[in-house]
């Protein structure tokens, strides 16, 4: 079996793998969706609108990125392609009071969601194909996540 090469200096490859974070052996989504903290803790700390804008800018570039990266290596949604976690995670934090707690619960919620993959998150994942497909799942996957942290929130000890 051929090694897939991947070319982090291409920055859609660079993207795409999360800033190399896909590469790592061992879960590369849960190191995906780890590598998107910081960026998103930032975002989150700035103000929700910027977190919205990079969620929805970054789902749009994230289709092209993701699909085009595929392309380049021959195989759909490859696991170290990890750009829609990085998303997906964003969804997660949108509108959530930025602690700890939050995150880690949001985190816990998303990753969840995006390896359980339950109905419709996994019909999208099986129908769904090219760079729209890869990011689509990880969408839904997030915004089910973002629901369940909502409901969440009363309930955590965030003092």
């Amino acid at each position: 079996m051929n090694k897939v090469q991947f070319d982090l200096t291409k920055w859609y490859q660079f993207l795409a793998l999360g800033f190399g974070s896909g590469l790592s052996p061992k879960a590369p989504g849960t190191m995906g969706t780890i590598a998107a903290i910081p960026l998103v803790v930032l975002l989150l700390w700035a103000g929700n609108i910027y977190l919205l804008t990079f969620v929805v800018l970054g789902s749009a570039l994230g289709v092209y990125l993701c699909g085009q990266t595929a392309r380049d290596i021959g195989e759909h949604d490859h696991g170290a392609i990890v750009w829609d976690e990085i998303i997906g995670l964003g969804i997660t934090m949108l509108w959530a009071p930025l602690h700890w707690q939050t995150l880690l619960v949001g985190f816990v919620l998303f990753r969840l969601f995006d390896i359980v993959k339950p109905w419709p998150i996994s019909v999208l994942d099986r129908s769904v194909h090219g760079g729209i497909g890869i990011m689509l799942d990880d969408i839904a996957a997030g915004l089910a996540a973002l629901a369940s942290l909502q409901l969440l929130i009363p309930f955590l000890p965030l003092g």
